[in-house]
C-alpha cells in the first residue's frame, strides 16, 4: 500500500537531521585513506557512466539512515506505481509516461484505449519514416530539392531540452558521419530571436517543427506566424515547409497547413519530453533515426538501473537523497551543474527548467503547506568557464553552494593538440579534478584574502565520451532524480501552475483589460 506522507512525518528524516554535520569532507578526502574512499564512493550507471559522490558530506552512517529513510518514503514502490500507470500527477489528474517513450518498465499501460507504449513506439517509427524520406530526397521542397536545414519553433521544454541535446551531439555527430541537417532554434517571443535564426538559414531548404501539445502556446504560434510571414514573402508555401509536434486533440493535428504532424500526449510533460517527438523529430532529422534510438536506449537502460530498491545501486536515487540532505539537514539553498563538457553547454539551463518547474512548490500532493524548503535554485556552465565566472563566489562566498560536476576522458571530435606537455582534453580533466580537491579541502594561508575553507560538496557522474547513449542516460538520471526528490517532499513534480499567472495578466495586458500598477507598468513600455 503506498502512502504519501510529508517528510517531517517520517521517523528516518528525523534521523538524518540528527546527524547534520556529522561528515568532514575535507578530512575525508584529505586523509590516508582518500584514495580508498574515492574507489568506493561511486555507482556504475548505463552506457559507461559512473556516478561518484566521494565528496559529499556522507559515510556509512549516513547512507545507512538515506537507506532507511527510501525505504520509508517507498521511493522504488513511488517509481514502479508510475511507470505502471498510476495518476500520479495529482494536480492535474494525470499519468506520468515519459520513461515509457523509451522503454517498457513494467506492466502494460493502457490510457486513451490505446496501449501507450505501442503508441509512443509508432510515433518514433512514423518520424524515422519521414526522416529517411527527408535525407533520401523522396519529400523535398516545392522545386524538388533537398532540405538542408531544420528549425524547431518551441518554448520551454519544447526548446530547452531538444535544444540542449541536439547541441550535446552535433560535434559527435560530425566525427561520426551522422549530421545530416544544421538545427536551429526559435523560442522567445522577442522578434529579435526569430528575426535572428531566419536571417541565417536559408529558407527554401529549411522545415519548421511547430512544437506544441495543446496546440494554443500563445508564444509559439506568435513565433509559427512570423515565420510564415517570412516564407510567403519569399514566395514559398508555408505548407511546404512545416511539421507539428502536438496531441491528436488540438488545431495543429490532421490539419493541411502541415506536411505532417507526429503526436504526444497529456502525460508527457514539456520538460519531460526529450525522449518523445518533442526531441525526437528534430534530433531524428538532424542527426538520423538511428541516433535517436540509440539515445533512447541509454534513457531506457539507466531507467532500469534506476528501478533498484537499492541506494547504493540506485544513482538517481542516492543523488537525491543526498539532494534533500544538503537542502533540508546542511541548509544549502542552490546547487551548481559544472559540465566539463562545451557539448553540454545548455544542460544546465534544461536542468534548471527540470528541477525548477518540478519542484519549486510550497504544497504537498494534497495542496496543504509544507513546512520544509523544497526545490534548490539550479544553475551552472560549462567548465573552464565557470571558473573564470562566478567559481570566486563557490570557493570563498559565504554560502556553500553543492556542486554537480560531470568530466569525460576523451572528447567528441576526436582531434586535440599537445601544448606545454599534456593535450587540451587532458587539460580540461585536470581542472576537473583539481577543482573538486580545492573546493573540498580548501587551502590555509597567513593572507585571509588567500584562504580557502574547503567544505564545498560535490558530486561527478564521468565516462569516457559523452555519445547518444551516455546523453540518455545522463538525461534519465537527473529526470529521476528531480522524481525522487519530489516523492520526498511529498509535492507534485510533474504539473507547473506557477507560470500560468503571469500568461493571463499578460492576456489582460494585450486586451487593454488593466487598471492600477499594472496599467502603469504597462503604459511604462508603450503597450
Amino acid at each position: 500500500m503506498i502512502s504519501w506522507e510529508n517528510l517531517d512525518t517520517l521517523s528516518s528524516f528525523k534521523k538524518l537531521q540528527a546527524l547534520k554535520g556529522a561528515v568532514d569532507i575535507k578530512a575525508e578526502l584529505g586523509g590516508a585513506k582518500a584514495a580508498d574512499r574515492v574507489a568506493d564512493y561511486q555507482i556504475p550507471m548505463a552506457a559507461g557512466l559512473t556516478y561518484n559522490y566521494a565528496a559529499k558530506e556522507v559515510d556509512s552512517k549516513v547512507l545507512s539512515v538515506m537507506a532507511d529513510l527510501a525505504k520509508e518514503a517507498q521511493l522504488a514502490e513511488k517509481f514502479e506505481e508510475t511507470y505502471n500507470g498510476a495518476v500520479v500527477n495529482t494536480g492535474e489528474k494525470r499519468l506520468v509516461l515519459h520513461h515509457l517513450t523509451r522503454g517498457q518498465l513494467g506492466k502494460a499501460v493502457k490510457a486513451d484505449n490505446v496501449d501507450k507504449r505501442d503508441f509512443y513506439i509508432e510515433q518514433q517509427k512514423r518520424i524515422a519514416e519521414f526522416a529517411d524520406n527527408v535525407h533520401s530526397g523522396k519529400i523535398t521542397n516545392a522545386d524538388g530539392e533537398k532540405f538542408t536545414t531544420v528549425v524547431q519553433i518551441g518554448i520551454g521544454g519544447s526548446d530547452l531540452g531538444p535544444r540542449a541535446m541536439y547541441l550535446a551531439l552535433s560535434e559527435w555527430a560530425k566525427a561520426n558521419n551522422t549530421k545530416l541537417m544544421e538545427a536551429e532554434f526559435i523560442s522567445n517571443v522577442d522578434p529579435d530571436d526569430a528575426a535572428g535564426v531566419l536571417s541565417r538559414v536559408d529558407l527554401a531548404h529549411s522545415i519548421f517543427i511547430l512544437v506544441s501539445k495543446s496546440g494554443t502556446t500563445l508564444e509559439t504560434l506568435t513565433n509559427e506566424s512570423f515565420v510564415k510571414d517570412a516564407l510567403k514573402k519569399a514566395g514559398l508555401n508555408p505548407a511546404k515547409h512545416m511539421i507539428a509536434v502536438t496531441s491528436e486533440t488540438s488545431p495543429l493535428a490532421h490539419n493541411p497547413d502541415y506536411l505532417a504532424a507526429f503526436y504526444m500526449d497529456d502525460y508527457i510533460g514539456g520538460r519531460y519530453s526529450s525522449t518523445s517527438a518533442v526531441g525526437g523529430a528534430v534530433l531524428s532529422l538532424a542527426f538520423g533515426p538511428k541516433v535517436f534510438a540509440d539515445f533512447l536506449d541509454g534513457a531506457a537502460a539507466e531507467d532500469k538501473i534506476e528501478s533498484s530498491s537499492d541506494i547504493k545501486k540506485n544513482p538517481a536515487m542516492l543523488d537525491a537523497l543526498i539532494g534533500l540532505y544538503e537542502r533540508n539537514v546542511q541548509g544549502y539553498p542552490s546547487t551548481a551543474v559544472l559540465p566539463y563538457s562545451q557539448a553540454l553547454s545548455r544542460f544546465p539551463a534544461h536542468l534548471q527548467q527540470l528541477d525548477m518547474e518540478s519542484n519549486g512548490k510550497s504544497v504537498n500532493r494534497f495542496g496543504k503547506p509544507v513546512d520544509y524548503v523544497t526545490g534548490p535554485v539550479i544553475f551552472g556552465e560549462p567548465g573552464t568557464n565557470g571558473q573564470h565566472s562566478f567559481y570566486q563566489l563557490l570557493h570563498q562566498g559565504t554560502n556553500i553552494v553543492p556542486l554537480q560536476f560531470i568530466g569525460f576522458q576523451e572528447n567528441q571530435a576526436g582531434v586535440d593538440v599537445v601544448i606545454e606537455g599534456s593535450t587540451s582534453q587532458k587539460k580540461l580533466c585536470a581542472n576537473v579534478a583539481a577543482q573538486i580537491m580545492a573546493f573540498a579541502c580548501g587551502k590555509d594561508d597567513g593572507d585571509p584574502n588567500k584562504s580557502f575553507a574547503g567544505g564545498r560538496p560535490s558530486s561527478i557522474i564521468y565516462g569516457k565520451q559523452l555519445t547518444p547513449q551516455s546523453l540518455g542516460a545522463l538525461l534519465a538520471h537527473f529526470e529521476n532524480k528531480v522524481m525522487f526528490q519530489g516523492f520526498l517532499w511529498n509535492i507534485n513534480s510533474f504539473d507547473q501552475e506557477g507560470v500560468q499567472l503571469g500568461k493571463k495578466l499578460a492576456k489582460k495586458v494585450l486586451a487593454h483589460d488593466t487598471d492600477g500598477a499594472l496599467k502603469a507598468y504597462s503604459d511604462l513600455l508603450r503597450i
